[in-house]
């Protein structure tokens, strides 16, 4: 039977999840926004995003959501860099 984790234990680890993942999660944000700015300039000119920089985006845009809900409690699913980053939906046209 696996160890159940206390919440004492559980709270000390999402300071330390705090810590990593936000200051990963705050450097990968710049990036994301340089490349929606880039996306929303191939969409004006082409008249068509590009599907490779828009799910490329949706894995941050996932491991946000995961980065939240895990700090707030509602979740604990861990984020990235303590989990595979994945994403939630496809892209949509």
């Amino acid at each position: 039977m696996p160890r159940r984790k206390s919440e004492r234990e559980e709270a000390l680890w999402r300071i330390l999840v705090a810590i990593v993942a936000g200051v990963v999660l705050y450097l990968w944000s710049w990036l994301i926004v340089f490349l929606t700015v880039i996306n929303l300039l191939i969409a004006l000119f082409s008249d068509k995003r590009n599907q490779d920089l828009a799910m490329f985006c949706e894995y941050w845009n996932t491991e946000l959501y995961k980065y939240v809900r895990y700090l707030t409690g509602v979740s604990n699913v861990r984020p990235f860099p303590f989990n595979d980053v994945g994403r939630m939906s496809g892209f949509e046209k």
